[in-house]
Formats: structure tokens, C-alpha cells, sequence
């Protein structure tokens, strides 16, 4: 990225503020645990509630049952991090700030949800399977910012008026994912924000165009699917909840056109957990497997 390029990327990012007790927001740094700032003893979930007021996203302590949980994984590199560790960070990066990001987990008429397999070319988590989703921007709106993101990536566009977004979760999200595969170079926190759609996946699937650019694969996942793959908790190795599903999943291929192609991939790569050493492999995002868990216990919840 040239200096101009440098120099927008810091103007149209929106950073993540936080605030205790009845102190004004502080931009939280690079190298702090926004998960940690708000626990005393180590835990790595907390409930928080968070407003998005000029141009910055500010997270505070909730109000017991009237919050959203915030949670970061165990291997979380920030909560590692040593002091000489964060002193090898370079100085552009330690000044970066906590960036925002929102993911869409779209949910259709007869229940699935909608995840997308990141390209192999992209710098950050290339070929994971994540919900689309992307940076908020200056002067959006959380749900602005997430339709735009679900158009762009996949080429479904719904208009405000036409959802009901409920904020299921905030993830701590960091890359790389552990320090064994390196220094942190970016750190998010990802709001996951559910829209219900009047019609099914398969009414919908004719209207997917994704940018091959930014997916290679998409698939509608069902409750069955999700819950084998939450079940596969990175960092344990519990067993897995299979549902006698098939040894197969079938998934939509993206073409460079941004045509689609149906095939099939064995269940093994969903149900996948991320290596604690070495070269990643193709899996569902540990941050995507929280907002998923989130996702079934709200289809658990019945209607008022």
C-alpha cells in the first residue's frame, strides 16, 4: 500500500473505545486485551454493551442481562503477549489502535445461515469459512456496514428497512491467531449481527454472485451442520457432535466470473480445529464458531 493508501486506511477506520466506571471512552491500544480490560481475574468472556457515537465504537461493562457477550479464545495472543514480545511489534502497527469489524450470519426461512470461504489470496485468515462481513467505515452504521459488506461479498442486497439485525456477540479477534505462527499485525473486534430472511436458501441462492476476489466457496449451513462444527472447540480436543451427517457437504465453488459450481467437501473440513502449530489449515473461524453457538441458542428461544 503507497502513502496515500496508508494514510486513508487510518482516516476511514472506526476504533474501538472503552470506558469504566464513569471515566470518558480511551481509545483502547494495540497490545490490550479489550476482553481483559473489562475482567479482573483472567476470564475470557464478559458481558459487555457497546454504542457506536461519532465515529467511534464505544464498549462498556452491561448491565447484568442486558448486555451481549464479548469473548476472546484461550490462545488469544494479546492475553500472551509478553512485554518483549509487544516490543518487537513494529511502532506503524502498535499504533494502529483495535479495529471494528461486523459479520452477517443470515439466516433463512427454514433456518440456515450463510457462510463464505474467505480467498486463498487475502493476507488475513485466507481460505477460512467465516459469515460475510468486513470493516466498518466512517460515518456508517453497524447494519449499514454489514449489508454493504454482504453485498459486496456475495452479492445479496437487502435494504435497512427491510431487517431486524439483533446483535448476537462480540469476538476479539486477532491475526495471527496464535503466537506461534507469529506477532500480532491486526486486532478487531468483530460484532456478529443476525438478519432473519423472509425466504429460504433456495429462493435466495439464484440471487448469489460472490466477488471471487474475496470468496471461493459458499455454503447454507443447517442447524445439524452448525452444531458439529461448534462442537469442534479449537484449542480442546473433545469429541465431535456428528448428527449422522454424511462423510460429504455440499458447497457452491465461485468461479472468476462469480458463477457457481455445486460440489462436494468431505465434513471433515468443517469439523476441523485450528492447529496450534504450523500452517493453517481450511476450517470454520474460531470467532465464527461462537457467533454460530450464539445463533443456535436463539433458535432455542421460543417466539413471545
Amino acid at each position: 500500500m503507497d502513502v496515500v493508501g496508508v494514510a486513508m486506511d487510518k482516516v476511514r477506520r472506526i476504533l474501538v473505545y472503552v470506558c469504566k466506571e464513569r471515566a470518558a471512552p480511551r481509545r483502547a491500544q494495540f497490545v490490550q486485551s479489550v476482553t481483559g480490560h473489562f475482567t479482573d481475574s483472567g476470564e475470557d468472556e464478559v458481558e459487555v454493551s457497546c454504542t457506536l457515537e461519532k465515529n467511534q465504537f464505544i464498549l462498556y461493562k452491561g448491565d447484568r442481562g442486558r448486555g451481549v457477550p464479548l469473548k476472546r479464545p484461550a490462545f488469544c495472543p494479546i492475553k500472551h503477549l509478553s512485554a518483549t514480545d509487544a516490543a518487537a511489534i513494529p511502532l506503524d502497527i502498535q499504533q494502529r489502535g483495535v479495529d471494528v469489524g461486523v459479520a452477517i450470519l443470515l439466516q433463512t426461512a427454514n433456518q440456515r445461515v450463510l457462510l463464505t470461504r474467505r480467498a486463498k489470496e487475502l493476507r488475513i485468515f485466507p481460505n477460512v469459512w467465516v459469515p460475510p462481513g468486513g470493516h466498518v467505515e466512517l460515518d456508517e452504521t453497524l447494519l449499514g456496514a454489514g449489508l454493504r459488506e454482504l453485498h459486496e461479498e456475495t452479492g445479496l442486497k437487502l435494504e435497512p428497512e427491510q431487517v431486524s439485525p439483533t446483535v448476537l456477540g462480540l469476538w476479539e479477534s486477532v491475526f495471527p491467531p496464535m503466537l506461534s505462527r507469529g506477532l500480532p499485525q491486526r486486532h478487531h473486534v468483530v460484532v456478529y449481527m443476525l438478519l432473519h430472511s423472509s425466504l429460504t436458501h433456495l429462493q435466495l441462492q439464484p440471487s448469489l454472485r460472490p466477488s471471487p476476489a474475496e470468496v471461493s466457496a459458499c455454503l447454507w449451513a443447517e442447524s445439524r451442520l452448525v452444531r458439529a462444527i461448534v462442537s469442534a472447540v479449537d484449542g480442546e480436543d473433545a469429541s465431535v457432535q456428528l448428527d449422522d451427517l454424511p462423510s460429504s457437504i455440499s458447497v457452491s465453488q465461485v468461479s472468476a466470473d462469480r458463477a457457481l459450481t455445486e460440489s462436494s467437501m468431505p465434513l471433515a473440513v468443517f469439523t476441523s480445529r485450528a492447529p496450534a502449530g504450523g500452517p493453517d489449515v481450511e476450517r470454520v473461524s474460531t470467532g465464527t464458531k461462537f457467533a454460530l453457538e450464539l445463533w443456535l441458542r436463539s433458535l432455542d428461544v421460543p417466539d413471545l
